[in-house]
């Protein structure tokens, strides 16, 4: 059967490098017995390492041509039914395996990997481990630490429920077609985080709105967060920008303006 031909479309740049495919591979080593879910696997140069280091894999992939090649290469896939046609995205990961945790991995479209990792954080209690390779500047934002630019929405969202490293960078060259960009490796490993200890809701909510508002300092972007005549009480936190705020800071920072939207409903 003839090679898949990469799809603009979807994203597809199709790894050729089987020694990167390896490493991203050995990134659940840590979690054999436990099944995984690929995202995405195109012609299978992930899937191979996979299942060759013992891991009981299902693939979820959009494009019907790789389907196709996939259940033509990959009898233990198709004879198990673990190939998903549809889109990841769409899917509703607690019924993949039923009752079960579960790892997801990938070499992520570059178009779509950010709403990949939101997916895969609506699941979190499900999900102890996500890895895989994305467009680097993306791999770096969701690794980055308090302080640094890079710093967004994203990763704080993940890091309030994973410990997350940045693992490595790869050259676009060993990509068909190659992208434009390079490519990182990243693993997130869930913490022991249970509860935040704050209205997780709101959470969301404050950490989108100061990261929509960056140039602004807390004090300023908070304030279409209260309702009228709403007085959020002193903090030095107000004083700083989003992307300095640890995910501490940010829960402290919530709560702060739940007690602020409390006084002024009492209030009035």
């Amino acid at each position: 059967m003839p090679q898949v031909k990469p799809k603009k479309a979807l994203g597809q740049h199709f790894l050729t490098d089987l020694s990167v495919a390896a490493r991203i591979a050995a990134t659940l080593d840590a979690y054999k017995g436990m099944p995984v879910l690929e995202v995405g696997p195109g012609m299978g140069v992930l899937t191979r390492p996979l299942i060759e280091a013992g891991h009981d894999v299902t693939v979820v992939e959009i494009d019907n041509e790789s389907v196709d090649y996939l259940r033509s290469h990959f009898e233990p896939l198709a004879s198990g039914g673990r190939i998903i046609e549809g889109d990841f995205l769409k899917l509703d990961l607690a019924s993949v395996f039923p009752g079960r945790q579960f790892c997801v991995i990938g070499n992520y479209p570059y178009n779509i990997s950010s709403q990949i990792f939101f997916h895969v954080l609506d699941y979190k209690d499900l999900v102890p481990c996500c890895s895989g390779m994305l467009q680097r500047e993306v791999a770096e934002r969701i690794a980055a630490p308090p302080g640094t630019k890079a710093r967004g929405i994203l990763s704080v969202l993940l890091q309030a429920w994973y410990d997350i490293d940045y693992l490595f960078t790869v050259s676009e060259h060993v990509f068909n077609p190659p992208p434009k960009v390079k490519s990182g490796v990243i693993a997130m490993r869930r913490n022991s985080v249970t509860d935040l200890g704050c209205d997780e809701t709101l959470f969301k909510t404050v950490v989108k709105t100061t990261f929509g508002q960056r140039r602004k300092t807390i004090r300023n972007s908070v304030r279409s967060l209260l309702p009228a005549g709403g007085q959020i009480a002193e903090s030095e936190l107000l004083t700083m920008r989003p992307e300095q705020l640890s995910v501490g800071q940010f829960i402290e920072l919530t709560n702060l303006v739940n007690s602020a939207r409390r006084s002024a409903s009492i209030n009035n």
